[in-house]
């Protein structure tokens, strides 16, 4: 595979129009969360929250609009939804690029391999050409790494990640390999050692950007303690 560019950053009225879609519809919150990695966030994302059929719409119509404004730079042929989020979201994608104008197959995987029917852990169209793998956030690259071993088998070619939201943030060492933080983020680990473009439809600094522009107090408020949590984890 040759080397991959990642395409250029979000549009900013395109990013700040998701942060304000997503903090409406209840999935960025504000507070503070526990990560997976043990950090105290003052903010969580919870893609999973997009739970009706109007949200996922709208979700989809964000990935599209991301999407098609990157043209001839991103000739991918199929998307490819990673069990289990990444399921829905490559279905609600590629509707939207449909109606759209851009028809194109997708796929996804389950996690147990069926035996009896059409068998395997594959279901939808024949992973082909150069495939888009549509996920909601990245924050190791695991499930990044399994969905192109899937289609590297295939026969087909991991071609780029499309997300919501870049964290922006350091990722962490498994634990076997003792843990801590690593100087990179998830997205930069994926662009530079597993040669994907990487497409977000908003970042943390857009997310900073809506908060520290806000003219409600409330929400400028919290730009105060995200700010300081991108300083102390960001990349």
């Amino acid at each position: 595979m040759t080397a991959a560019s990642s395409p250029a950053g979000p549009d900013p009225a395109l990013a700040r129009e998701f942060v304000h879609f997503a903090m409406d519809a209840g999935v960025l919150r504000f507070g503070e969360f526990r990560t997976k990695a043990g950090r105290l966030s003052p903010y969580f994302f919870n893609a999973g929250l997009f739970d009706d059929g109007a949200k996922l719409g709208r979700l989809a119509e964000f990935y599209a609009r991301r999407l098609l404004v990157l043209g001839a730079d991103s000739p991918f042929d199929m998307l490819f939804g990673p069990a289990y989020k990444g399921i829905v979201l490559a279905s609600a994608v590629a509707v939207e690029l449909a109606r759209r104008g851009r028809n194109v197959p997708f796929a996804y995987n389950r996690k147990e391999v069926k035996d009896h029917g059409e068998g395997g852990t594959l279901v939808g169209a024949p992973l082909a050409g150069r495939v888009l793998i549509v996920d909601d956030v990245v924050s190791a690259g695991t499930s990044v790494r399994e969905s192109m071993t899937l289609i590297e088998r295939a026969g087909a070619q991991p071609f780029g990640l499309a997300i919501a939201l870049d964290r922006q943030e350091k990722a962490t060492a498994a634990a076997s390999e003792g843990g801590g933080d690593l100087p990179y983020s998830a997205v930069q680990y994926i662009t530079r050692e597993l040669r994907l473009q990487v497409a977000a439809i908003a970042t943390l600094d857009d997310l900073l950007d809506v908060l520290r522009t806000s003219r409600d107090p409330a929400l400028a408020a919290h730009a105060a303690p995200v700010a300081a949590y991108r300083e102390r984890y960001g990349v």
